[in-house]
């Protein structure tokens, strides 16, 4: 096929989520009440979450239907294009075929809507009225303020300080879609209060910002809580992308040999390669599966598997991942939704499996990547997706050397057009790489020592 954009119809959309959960080779680890250390019950987590949610969290079931409310709001952007790079691919001088799921044409600008507009139905249905949540680079809290909107309920979207005052138009975006926005750490809260007094100065993390949205759900009986990433049913959600990628393949003949993703929380990298990977466990896929994370939060690379908490405070179940520790605060990168200390467990554990396998960048190299990519595509990357496209330059890079044709798709989980300001640093050499010290990351992972491990057989 010689078409550079392969399309779908609004009718071949997705009409069920790929649960992966019962394709894997071994069940997931359940969530842990970290009083107890026992798996942690339905009932504990209604405080802030819908029941519908709850149950997709661990489903036995193969497909999940999409709801008809929901899937005519994706129709708003959705089916995404397939994009062939064939500039890039002539930039670089590669027989490798390269191709990009692109997410950016969402409303929001990335892939976080598909969940966000899922989360905020599940919870008009409960007859909540407020949802409470965190966000770093902003795309997330853009995307559920977009969410709430189109449902009637109130937004409180906790941000990353950094954040708020590296990308104000992403706090703008969040503001025209009727959301109120906060910098974290706040006085708002005990956890932010608690931070602040240790820290002043603190730039704040996804951790301090969860552990302030989960507060402000649990102490509000109108509020609920919604989580952009790490959580099996947002992750869930998200596999329209794989799915309809699947398709768009179909029609251009093409198989995959090489699937990238860009990985902070895992939503984007999941939804993307989930159903591929199903395919490659049940034997009906070869392809090498790469999760692309930044050498500053490196915790697919360089933290343990082990059980912890999703947030800094301690407020939510112990989840088993790979994590720096829930104390870990990530240097102020640009890749705001990139600065997490743990993954996914699903993704987690499928590197574990070695189904998946890990690589960092600094961040130089990922933008030099991502500039190449805007002036051969056209199109701006977001900072966290330019470590998507650095990984996909670089197995490029090696089809030239080797002459190997080999066919390379990544996911294309947001556009910058709110990150010029890092671009800028970036072209007047004022962008600093950083890689985040062994002792440091040592440091904060002694503090799990009395954690509980991964379960035997896992």
């Amino acid at each position: 096929m010689d078409d550079t954009k392969i399309l779908l119809s609004e009718n071949e959309l997705p009409e069920a989520w790929y649960n992966i959960i019962p394709r894997l080779p071994n069940p997931p680890a359940p969530p842990l009440n970290p009083q107890t250390k026992e798996p942690v019950k339905p009932e504990d987590l209604e405080p802030i979450f819908p029941k519908s949610l709850i149950e997709q969290e661990m489903s036995p079931e193969p497909w999940v239907e999409i709801p008809g409310a929901v899937r005519e709001i994706y129709k708003l952007w959705r089916p995404t294009p397939l994009q062939r790079a064939r500039n890039l691919e002539k930039a670089l001088g590669t027989p490798a075929r390269i191709y990009f799921k692109n997410e950016s044409v969402s409303p929001p600008g990335s892939h976080k809507p598909n969940t966000a507009v899922a989360q905020a139905y599940y919870n008009k249905e409960a007859g909540i009225k407020r949802l409470a949540t965190e966000t770093g680079a902003g795309q997330w809290g853009s995307a559920l303020s977009f969410a709430c909107k189109l449902f009637g309920l109130e937004c409180t979207v906790y941000m990353v300080k950094v954040s708020f005052e590296q990308k104000p138009f992403r706090k703008s975006l969040m503001h025209i879609w009727g959301a109120e926005v906060f910098p974290s750490p706040t006085n708002r809260t005990q956890a932010g209060r608690k931070i602040l007094e240790e820290n002043p100065d603190s730039t704040g993390s996804l951790g301090i910002a969860i552990s302030e949205a989960v507060e402000d759900a649990a102490t509000h009986e109108d509020t609920n809580y919604a989580l952009g990433s790490v959580l099996n049913h947002v992750l869930l959600h998200q596999t329209v992308i794989g799915l309809e990628t699947q398709k768009q393949l179909a029609l251009a003949g093409e198989k995959p040999d090489i699937l990238i993703g860009c990985v902070g929380g895992g939503s984007n990298f999941a939804g993307f390669t989930f159903p591929f990977i199903g395919d490659i466990i049940e034997g009906k896929l070869e392809a090498e599966v790469i999760a692309v994370e930044p050498t500053s939060c490196p915790t697919l690379t360089k933290g343990i598997y082990t059980y912890d908490f999703g947030d800094t405070a301690g407020l939510t179940p112990l989840l088993l991942m790979h994590t720096l520790g829930h104390s870990f605060e990530p240097p102020a990168i640009h890749a705001g939704g990139l600065r997490y200390h743990g993954d996914a467990p699903l993704v987690c554990q499928l590197v574990k499996d070695g189904y998946i396998k890990p690589r960092a960048y600094p961040q130089n190299p990922c933008f030099e990547a991502a500039v190449l990519f805007a002036q051969t595509e056209g199109i701006i990357p977001a900072p966290e997706t330019s470590h998507a496209i650095k990984a996909a330059v670089d197995e490029a890079l090696k089809c030239k050397e080797t002459g190997e044709e080999k066919v390379i798709v990544f996911g294309f989980s947001g556009h910058g057009h709110f990150d010029l300001a890092a671009y800028d640093a970036y072209l007047e050499g004022k962008l600093e790489d950083y890689e985040y010290p062994e002792e440091k990351i040592k440091e904060a992972l002694e503090a799990l020592a009395h954690f509980p491990k991964f379960p035997t057989g896992l």
